[in-house]
């Protein structure tokens, strides 16, 4: 175990409140455009807008709106704008938050991995205290010995 601290911080209370405040207004504020719940199966059937599509969008909706003849009379060029502008500006912000959840996701591992490493050299060492027969340490490692995460009993394989 190598016991590294690759990552040493807190959240104060006062930075917690402010996050959450932070995560109500933006909630608030997507509320009005952030009404669609697909299912599996519409994820999967629907078009999809990447990096790619979004240059070509841009140029379509560019043309359209230069030469509105080209325009089928069924595609109601003005919603489609507006979903274009809508689109774009969520992707824009997924890109942002997927950025965040990133790093969130990255440090937090980082900090479970050293926290849950700790805890396993504070484990083996109450372990072998118990093992000792060390005053009060058996009670210690029985409560912990069933929180243990245990990989299970193993089961030979008969191949």
């Amino acid at each position: 175990m190598s016991l590294s601290n690759r990552v040493s911080g807190e959240i104060t209370p006062e930075q917690s409140a402010a996050i959450a405040a932070a995560f109500e207004a933006l909630k608030t504020a997507l509320a009005p455009v952030l009404l669609i719940s697909l299912t599996a199966e519409e994820r999967m059937a629907s078009l999809k807008m990447g990096d790619k599509t979004i240059a070509f969008v841009n140029k379509t909706m560019e043309y359209a709106t230069q030469s509105p003849s080209l325009v089928p009379g069924y595609v109601d060029l003005t919603e489609a704008k507006k979903d274009h502008k809508l689109a774009s500006y969520i992707y824009a912000l997924y890109q942002q938050i997927n950025t965040l959840s990133r790093g969130l996701e990255d440090t937090g591992m980082v900090a479970g991995s050293e926290a849950y490493e700790a805890a396993l050299v504070i484990y083996y060492s109450i372990k072998g205290a118990s093992r000792s027969n060390v005053t009060g340490t058996q009670a210690i490692y029985d409560d912990l010995k069933q929180r243990f995460p245990s990989r299970g009993k193993r089961i030979d394989s008969p191949l």
